[in-house]
């Protein structure tokens, strides 16, 4: 028998236990190291992909434009691309201009990052005009001679200050703002944060100007000496000229590149076209006032509180008919909430704001007619729009012989364009209807052709989105423009000269992700369909003014952007701009996200998603799941552009794997996968997102099922509750952020387009608050007592509802805060904490 010291027998077992915690701390999960590494993993990850965004600049003639490459992290090229060559070359000879400004005392110049902006080139006279710091130049790109130049500057448009965006909304690429105070006092720069708090970047100088260095998408207020907010700058990504010269009361114009499809008929007006008549409003009711005389008529008298005419006026061309809008007053329904800290006022202040519910009187419009020349109301048949969700896009005929709108009816199952004569006939001319629900707002298109009396409809009747054309005149399809199993998701052009639709498509690409976006073209009569892009990814493209060209940018999740320019007439490659390189960012250990596809519960329909694994993952270790869902029906959600960085990697960082997925009853494919969703939000798409998982996991064991969590936010925090309380056999851990829980308690718009009207028992059925006592699992509750967007009382009335079925949860309501609390660094940290201290249960280590 060996016989052992006891001392010797005390060192190796202290010694075996050092071991072991040393080994258990290195393969521990949710540690201080993790969450180190989570929060500095955007930081880390960040400005690590370069060549990978082309922002064209255009020469006056549109034939050739210009752009400026980050090369590598402190390093970038200037690169001038001619249209009718077409090639990419060196825009000028960076040597060369790098030494002409060295000898004008500019010490920093270098051939690789030249301290220049805001490029002019003047091809007939070969040279370059520049601004480098407060100086500008002109170059003569023959001999590289310098001389100091003044070109005219447009200053930008900025926001008044109650009517411009009062947060930055997220950051996009590093740009810059000169403000130049114009005015004779110093004016004060701030900085307003995503959260809309107010950081002094200090002042400038009456007369004076200063280069602020910021990010496309911030957003900056300046105000005067007495504190008044005077105007509100929002950062782009080209350079911006912000003048000030004084506080601005007006809206700058809207940008041509608005997205949507409806063009909108003549504007309503007060005045008649012949400038005989001027309608007006006096105690409600409609008059009219003669323009050579001022004499005055009443044409209407039944104005009152619950019925009122608006002051929008639609005059025939002729100026013989005139259409007004009579309202049938709604409901007044506000919801109210108390701001607990107040940042001007010690003590609390009531908030109130207008919010219609599921089920609530909505205002009605109707048309009104009016004969000008009788001065007369001409009775309407109206039993075409009995019911009025909205009525509007009034448009007179060019002969006057009639008038147009779109009717969309309350239960959104009916949506017409409706004719109405003189006489007050009314005719269908476009009768749009389903069984489930019309998605008006996310796939109405509607062009009405004046010169040919046509109009351009979108419509899923087929069972796919889709674009057909109408005989104006008749109602009559006259053909289907696109067709086949795909969707069009989004026109970008009507081009009514040529014949031709410009748009946006998913699924056209066999072989492709469905919902990646490619570019197309197709004539009038559903001829000529041309693809016009082509990279295996999701695509967004610019045209050259001209249109002969488009820049396509295309990028997956798990490749970084490609950008081509190719030819607008066949979609073929003229040549390529920029590959990006990606090298740094995969040298930090960047785990590429993964797409997964399995099939979903109809055993035939594939459904796509996304894992996140973190950057030091080790496939013999086992991971909770974590999946973020929003099943939102309003859209598709699972990232299908390249990103460095999103917020599930973070999550992924603890010690999990995070999943995104895309489940039936979602947008962007067929209507029958879409149609999921109808009366029946409760459903989330849950059983395909329960059999995309489990198929992941069978081809990784590391992913343990016995530790799934879930998480969302608005839609997805009302999602995410109900994976415990209909799925808890599957969800273990649950955080819910600013739920709609119940659709009877959420906006009217969103819950009726889905959920239906009128309100039936299925909205009680599917409420988290009626199934509440079903709860298995741990549940993290969160919500920003100040959320104008749900009502906070949704989460309080699942809160009621657990306590009174003795159910244990954890709820955080975070002062001050509103719609997507969680969202806040408290809000994400304590997420956050919930999921390592329930899945992976240890105690978070920060």
């Amino acid at each position: 028998m060996l016989r052992t010291n006891p001392a010797s027998s005390a060192v190796v077992v202290l010694c075996l236990l050092v071991l072991g915690a040393w080994f258990s701390q290195a393969d521990a999960q949710g540690t201080r190291a993790d969450y180190d590494r989570a929060a500095e993993l955007r930081a880390r990850t960040e400005n690590k992909v370069y060549r990978d965004r082309v922002r064209p600049h255009w020469l006056p003639d549109g034939r050739a434009f210009w752009y400026r490459i980050e090369t590598t992290p402190r390093c970038h090229q200037f690169v001038l691309v001619d249209l009718e060559k077409p090639e990419r070359s060196p825009a000028f000879d960076h040597v060369r201009l790098a030494a002409a400004l060295k000898a004008k005392g500019v010490e920093n110049a270098t051939p690789d990052r030249l301290p220049i902006d805001r490029l002019e080139f003047d091809r007939q006279r070969n040279r370059v005009v520049f601004r480098c710091g407060n100086a500008w130049w002109a170059c003569d790109l023959a001999s590289y001679t310098l001389e100091q130049h003044e070109p005219k500057e447009t200053p930008a448009s900025g926001f008044p200050p109650d009517r411009g965006p009062r947060q930055s909304r997220g950051t996009g690429g590093a740009t810059e703002i000169t403000f130049v105070n114009k005015t004779e006092t110093p004016v004060e720069l701030f900085w307003l944060s995503t959260d809309g708090d107010r950081r002094s970047y200090g002042k400038v100088k009456s007369n004076d100007r200063r280069r602020q260095h910021t990010y496309s998408g911030h957003v900056w207020l300046v105000v005067d000496e007495q504190g008044k907010e005077l105007v509100v700058f929002v950062g782009r990504d080209d350079p911006l000229l912000a003048e000030i010269e004084g506080p601005v009361d007006k809206m700058p114009p809207r940008s041509d590149g608005r997205r949507g499809g409806f063009r909108r008929g003549r504007p309503s007006q007060a005045r008649s076209p012949d400038d005989r008549w001027e309608a007006f409003l006096r105690d409600g009711n409609v008059w009219l006032r003669r323009q050579d005389g001022g004499e005055e008529s009443v044409l209407t008298k039944d104005a009152s509180e619950e019925f009122f005419y608006q002051s929008r006026f639609h005059w025939s061309p002729d100026s013989r008919s005139l259409v007004a809008i009579r309202t049938k007053k709604g409901d007044d329904r506000k919801v109210y909430f108390v701001e607990s800290s107040p940042k001007d006022q010690l003590q609390p202040k009531l908030q109130s704001y207008d919010y219609l519910k599921p089920g609530d009187q909505i205002p009605q419009d109707k048309p009104v007619l009016f004969d000008v020349e009788q001065q007369r109301q001409v009775p309407i048949d109206d039993a075409l729009f009995p019911n009025p969700w909205s009525l509007d896009r009034i448009r007179w005929a060019d002969d006057s012989s009639r008038f147009t709108f779109l009717y969309n009816q309350r239960g959104h199952q009916v949506l017409r364009v409706i004719a109405i004569d003189t006489e007050g006939k009314a005719t269908p001319i476009v009768d749009e209807q389903s069984k489930t629900f019309i998605d008006y707002s996310g796939k109405l298109f509607f062009e009405f052709l004046g010169e040919t009396s046509e109009i351009v409809w979108m419509s899923e009747r087929d069972g796919w989105n889709h674009l057909y054309l109408y005989d104006a005149a008749s109602g009559q399809v006259k053909n289907q423009i696109t067709k086949g199993p795909w969707v069009v998701r989004r026109v970008e052009r009507v081009d009514a000269e040529n014949r031709q639709i410009w748009f946006e498509a998913g699924g056209i690409r066999g072989g492709q992700d469905p919902y990646y976006v490619h570019f197309c073209r197709v004539n009038f009569d559903g001829t000529g369909l041309t693809i016009l892009t082509e990279g295996d990814g999701t695509h967004r493209v610019e045209f050259s003014p001209d249109r002969r060209f488009l820049i396509d940018e295309w990028s997956r999740v798990d490749h970084p952007p490609v950008t081509e320019l190719r030819r607008a007439d066949d979609g073929s490659l003229a040549c390529v701009l920029e590959e990006a390189d990606w090298t740094e960012l995969l040298a930090t250990g960047w785990q590429m996200p993964e797409r997964f596809c399995e099939k979903g519960r109809d055993g035939t329909t594939d459904i796509y998603g996304l894992i996140y694994r973190p950057t030091n993952f080790d496939p013999n270790k086992k991971y909770p799941v974590i999946e973020e869902i929003y099943a939102g029906p309003h859209g598709s959600f699972v990232p299908k552009g390249f990103h460095a960085y999103a917020k599930g990697m973070s999550m992924a960082e603890l010690g999990f794997i995070v999943v995104r997925i895309d489940g039936m009853g979602t947008s962007n494919r067929s209507k029958a996968f879409h149609d999921v969703c109808w009366k029946n939000l409760g459903d989330s798409g849950f059983p395909d997102r329960i059999l995309w998982i489990k198929a992941a996991a069978r081809k990784y064991p590391y992913m343990d099922l016995d530790r799934v969590g879930i998480y969302g936010g608005s839609a997805g925090g009302q999602s995410s509750t109900r994976a415990l309380l209909a799925f808890g056999d599957f969800y273990k851990v649950a955080v819910s952020d600013c739920g709609c829980h119940d659709n009877r308690m959420d906006k009217i718009w969103w819950n009726e387009q889905w959920m239906g009207w009128p309100v039936g028992p299925h909205y009680e059925e599917q409420s988290n608050v009626a199934q509440a006592h079903r709860l298995q699992g741990k549940l993290l509750l969160i919500v920003g007592e100040m959320d104008r967007n749900v009502d906070p009382a949704s989460t309080m009335q699942v809160v009621n509802a657990l306590i009174r079925a003795d159910k244990d949860f954890e709820m955080l309501v975070i002062p001050g805060t509103g719609h997507g609390s969680a969202e806040t660094p408290y809000g994400t940290r304590r997420r956050a904490d919930f999921f390592v201290r329930n899945l992976l249960g240890v105690e978070p280590r920060r």
